[in-house]
């Protein structure tokens, strides 16, 4: 049998004290039996026990035997301070007391007789060891990010047998738990860790949850508890007061956030530019239009990071153009389009017309003019009203491409002898390449010629030419003037005659102008090639208004003399 050292040195001092012992003493001759015998038992560890052994009418020598060893002769235990034998020696009681049971006390006992040759039935001293107090990794507090799982450890060192582990929350045991348990050096005693997962959605902060560790040592069982502290980013939310507002008042913005950890500092930003003169939580300020398009923001951060949120503001403004449409010059017969967008809060209207006009020609940001004709040239509104807050405009020009136009009055007066003056005023675009004054057969663009001076004025609507007439005579009155305008789309003539001021004068069909008109008459009815290229432009120009100026039966006498070949009477 197994010994330690010091353990068999004592068993053999034992012997031999009880050899010595035996060869002074003698048997009585008196039948001893055990009225008391040690019997099985469990104890937990710490405590006291006592095992019986009673041999009534036995004086000699008693030992007590664990594992095979003796324990000491007679009551002298002097090698094992918390073993005692107690009891009425005189009576035979020779009962084993044991002052707090250690694990080393787990063992066979037995009680013997030496002189009856008598030993009681072997019995078995078991030691329970409860667990030491359970610890959750981590505690007493376990934090974790928000969203991610949960695993708890919890240990149960040095019990026997080994402990059982379960975890509670809210009064419920969780199940799932992963168990394992590792023996000792001693062999006796083992250790006990349990695991337990729980998924995020399981989770909330500020949970307790309870590891309970217990054997047959102590049923009831020993525990502890982490609290749960889920860490998360801010969550933010951002107001906005009033709303909706109108442009030039003051709103008030405040960033509420909850966070764990805490909130470690503000940010705000407007349009992604930051707001340096403001650092907590709330942002006072007048708002402008720009405030419906540019959100504002409220950065949040804690440890974890930050959490941004972003608001616009509800700002009634009124309109603000955000295309401007570009004034146009397209060609005659082409189309016209102008693009006009405003910007405004509430939802606004917008209405295209032509200036002096009262018809509305689109409610679109876009207008199109097709096929424009040069009546269509002149000054367009782009007009845009957002109701009960405001309105604005916007005026572009339509210019169209095309030949002359010539306003002029018909006819104008001057005084017999002195100076004289006819005018006419083009319109056109793109400006007139040349202006010219045509009578008799003169042609005359610019400068002086004889008594006539011609003179041409740019304006911003147009060109005015002027034909001048110094000491007018009676021949001038019954003269026809052309003026006339050229550009790359074509021309414009108009026929213009002088009359004299105070003067009595016949209407455009007097007879009076028989000679002009037949010499011109005869002039023209010359083949081509006879005449000067001023004499055909001026014939081409005469006959367009020769039947509005005369009355029919002067139209049938000049077209008698044509074809008769008659010879012009000599003009004054």
């Amino acid at each position: 049998m197994r010994c330690f050292k010091a353990s068999c040195q004592r068993s053999k001092n034992l012997t031999d004290s009880l050899s010595l012992f035996l060869s002074v003493s003698f048997v009585t001759g008196v039948l001893a039996m055990f009225s008391q015998q040690p019997q099985d038992l469990v104890v937990v560890a710490g405590q006291p026990v006592t095992l019986p052994c009673s041999i009534p009418g036995y004086h000699g020598v008693v030992l007590w035997i664990k594992d095979g060893l003796a324990l000491g002769v007679g009551r002298d235990l002097s090698g094992y301070p918390r073993y005692t034998v107690v009891g009425d020696h005189s009576t035979g009681e020779h009962h084993l007391r044991i002052q707090r049971v250690e694990l080393m006390d787990d063992a066979v006992f037995e009680c013997q007789a030496i002189q009856a040759a008598m030993r009681s039935r072997p019995a078995r001293l078991t030691v329970l060891v409860p667990p030491e107090d359970p610890v959750i990794e981590g505690g007493p507090v376990v934090s974790l990010r928000a969203g991610d799982p949960l695993n708890l450890t919890c240990h149960a060192d040095n019990a026997k047998p080994a402990a059982s582990i379960i975890w509670i929350r809210n009064g419920e045991v969780l199940n799932g738990a992963m168990y394992s348990k590792t023996l000792l050096r001693d062999g006796r005693r083992e250790s006990t860790v349990s695991t337990l997962y729980i998924s995020p959605s399981n989770i909330e902060t500020g949970q307790k949850i309870i590891c309970r560790a217990s054997n047959k040592a102590i049923p009831n069982g020993k525990e502890t508890s982490v609290t749960i502290d889920i860490q998360h980013l801010p969550l933010v939310n951002l107001s906005v007061e009033p709303q909706p507002v109108l442009e030039g008042n003051l709103v008030k913005f405040h960033c509420s956030a909850k966070a764990n950890p805490p909130v470690t500092q503000y940010r705000w930003a407007k349009g992604g530019n930051v707001i340096k003169e403001v650092s907590g939580d709330t942002y006072e300020v007048i708002v402008d239009h720009s405030f419906f398009t540019e959100a504002v923001s409220c950065e949040v951060t804690n440890p974890l990071g930050s959490t941004n949120i972003s608001r616009n503001v509800d700002v009634y403004f009124g309109p603000r153009m955000a295309a401007e449409p570009q004034s146009l010059q397209v060609d005659l017969g082409s189309d016209a389009v102008f693009n006009c967008a405003w910007t405004g809060n509430p939802s606004l209207t917008i209405v295209w017309m032509k200036r002096g006009s009262g018809v509305v020609l689109s409610n679109e940001n876009i207008l199109t003019l097709k096929a424009v004709r040069q009546e269509d040239a002149g000054k367009y509104v782009c007009r845009a009203v957002v109701p009960r807050v405001g309105a604005g405009e916007k005026e572009v020009s339509l210019t169209v491409n095309g030949p002359p136009t010539i306003s002029s009055t018909q006819t104008h007066q001057a005084p017999h002898g002195e100076k004289g003056q006819i005018k006419c005023f083009i319109r056109s675009t793109p400006p007139p390449d040349r202006i010219a004054w045509s009578w008799k057969e003169t042609v005359l663009e610019s400068g002086t010629s004889g008594r006539y001076t011609v003179e041409t004025v740019s304006t911003e609507d147009g060109v005015l030419s002027t034909l001048t007439m110094s000491n007018i005579v009676p021949a001038d009155f019954q003269t026809i003037y052309n003026c006339t305008a050229w550009n790359s789309f074509g021309s414009d003539t108009e026929i213009i005659r002088l009359k004299e001021q105070g003067g009595t004068q016949g209407s455009p069909g007097s007879t009076s102008l028989l000679p002009l008109m037949t010499a011109n008459i005869t002039l023209c009815n010359f083949p081509s090639s006879h005449l000067t290229a001023v004499a055909v432009w001026h014939c081409l120009l005469l006959h367009s208004e020769v039947s509005r100026l005369l009355h029919p039966h002067e139209i049938h006498f000049l077209s008698r003399t044509a074809n008769s070949g008659f010879s012009p009477p000599a003009l004054e």
